[in-house]
C-alpha cells in the first residue's frame, strides 16, 4: 500500500514533476515513420503530458514542435510544410526544424522581430520504422541498441495497439506480476488445456517466482513444477522483452498510454542492414464503445492483451494505491516501485538514471535476456555473459497474440 503522495509521485510525468523529468532522460516512440506522407506531413502527438506537432518539411527533414504557435496559440499540426520549415496557418510564422522563428511576415521588413521569438522543439531520430524523440536536457543520449532492435538476421514487425485509457505505470506494473498469467490469461494462452477450476487456474503449475535487478531493469522468473524455467526483463523504465517482442509504453499523459509493439522474427543470413521498413499492424480497439471509460464501455476478453487492456484499465485512470492489499507474489511490483523512486532521487541528485547510454564505447548491442543480477555481477568482478533461456508455450501465445 502506498501514501497518497508516493502513488502521485509514480504516476504524475507532466513537465516538472519527478516521475516526468526522469522519463524525460529516456528516448520515447512517437509514431510509425510511413505516417508522414507528402500529403499528410503533420501528425499530432501528445507525450508526457506535453502537446506537440510531428512534421517532416520539404527537404524531408524530421522534428518535433510544440503544438501552439508562439504567436496566438493556433495549432500547428495545420501549418503549412516549407522548404524550410512549417508555417503557421494564421500569421505565417515560420519555425525551422530547430524551434528558431524564421519570419513572422506581417512585421515591418527588416524589424528583426522573429529573432526574438524561440519555439519549444524537441530532438527526433528514425530507429526500427518510427520516429523516436528525446525530451530531456541535452546532450540526449543514445537510443539503447536492444538485440531485438539491431539484430540484422530477421525482421521487424511492429503493431500498433488501442489507446491505453490508463497511466502508464500500470501497464508496467502487470509487467512484474508473475501470477496473473496461469489465471487471467488460462483461457487465452493455455492452449486449450482445462484447469481444476477457474479460481485457481493453473497457478498450481507453479513452484516459485523470482525477481532481482539487472542493469538495464527487473528480470522476473517463473520455475515450473515439471522443472521448466521461463524468465523475461521489464526494460527500465518502460518496456517489457517478451517472447519475441518488446512491448513499449509511451505515457501520453497521466491517464492515458499509447503502446508499440517491436516484434523480431528470425530469419536470414545477417547480411540485411535491419533498417528495412517493417511491416505495420494496427490492432482494432478493444472494447465498445471504443473511447468509453469502465463501467461505461465493455472489453473483449477472448485475447491476452485485451484482456491486460481489462485489468489496467478497470482499476481506474490512475489506480488508487492507498487501498491496495499487497501478497508475496507481488515482490516484483514492490521492488518496481522502489527502483522508480530511486532513480527519481539519482535524477534530482543530478545522476544519470540506469539505462542511459551517453558514451559511445557503450553503444553496442545488448542482450535482454542477462541471467546474472546486479549481485552476481559484483561477486564476479567482471561483466556478465548473455543467456537466452526456451520460451514456455504461454510465452509463446502471448507474444504471438
Amino acid at each position: 500500500m502506498l501514501s497518497r503522495e508516493e502513488n502521485e509521485l509514480l504516476c504524475r510525468i507532466g513537465p516538472g514533476t519527478p516521475a516526468g523529468e526522469l522519463l524525460r532522460r529516456y528516448w520515447f516512440p512517437i509514431a510509425v515513420a510511413t505516417e508522414l506522407t507528402e500529403e499528410k506531413p503533420t501528425k499530432f502527438v501528445r507525450v508526457l503530458g506535453e502537446d506537440l506537432v510531428l512534421f517532416r518539411d520539404k527537404q524531408r527533414r524530421v522534428d518535433l514542435l510544440a503544438d501552439r504557435c508562439s504567436h496566438r496559440g493556433v495549432s500547428l499540426l495545420y501549418g503549412r510544410v516549407e522548404e524550410g520549415g512549417i508555417a503557421c496557418a494564421y500569421h505565417g510564422w515560420l519555425y525551422d526544424i530547430e524551434g528558431n522563428c524564421l519570419a513572422c511576415p506581417a512585421e515591418p521588413k527588416g524589424s528583426g522581430f522573429h529573432l526574438t521569438v524561440k519555439h519549444k522543439a524537441y530532438a527526433v531520430q528514425k530507429f526500427i520504422g518510427l520516429y523516436w524523440t528525446y525530451m530531456g536536457p541535452k546532450p540526449a543520449p543514445r537510443i539503447p541498441k536492444y538485440d531485438v532492435w539491431v539484430r540484422k538476421d530477421g525482421r521487424r514487425k511492429i503493431v500498433v495497439y488501442p489507446l491505453l485509457d490508463a497511466n502508464w505505470f500500470q501497464a508496467m506494473e502487470n509487467s512484474v506480476d508473475p501470477a496473473h498469467l496461469q489465471i487471467l490469461h488460462q483461457d487465452t494462452a493455455m492452449r486449450g488445456r482445462t484447469p481444476v477450476n477457474t479460481t485457481r487456474g493453473f497457478t498450481d503449475d507453479i513452484e516459485k517466482f523470482e525477481f532481482y535487478e539487472i542493469p538495464h531493469g527487473i528480470m522476473k522468473r517463473r520455475y515450473y513444477k515439471r522443472g521448466a524455467v521461463d524468465e523475461h526483463p521489464l526494460i527500465f523504465p518502460n518496456i517489457l522483452r517478451q517472447g519475441d517482442a518488446t512491448q513499449i509504453r509511451v505515457p501520453m499523459d497521466d491517464t492515458h498510454t499509447f503502446i508499440y509493439f517491436v516484434h523480431f522474427i528470425p530469419g536470414g543470413n545477417g547480411d540485411g542492414d535491419g533498417e528495412e521498413e517493417p511491416d505495420v499492424l494496427y490492432m482494432p480497439p478493444f472494447k465498445d464503445p471504443p473511447n468509453g471509460l469502465h463501467p461505461f464501455t465493455r472489453f473483449r476478453t477472448d485475447l491476452v492483451l485485451a484482456q491486460d487492456h481489462m485489468v489496467w484499465e478497470t482499476p481506474g485512470p490512475i489506480a488508487d494505491r492507498t487501498r491496495e492489499r499487497l501478497a508475496t507474489s507481488d515482490r516484483g511490483i514492490v521492488m518496481l516501485r522502489e527502483i522508480m523512486m530511486r532513480e527519481i532521487r539519482k535524477v534530482q541528485q543530478g545522476f544519470a538514471p540506469i539505462g542511459v547510454i551517453q558514451e559511445p564505447a557503450q553503444d553496442v548491442m545488448i542482450d535482454t535476456k542477462l541471467a546474472e543480477s546486479l549481485e552476481e555481477m559484483k561477486a564476479r568482478g567482471q561483466p556478465p555473459g548473455g543467456q537466452v533461456t526456451a520460451l514456455t508455450e504461454a510465452e509463446r501465445a502471448i507474444g504471438r497474440s
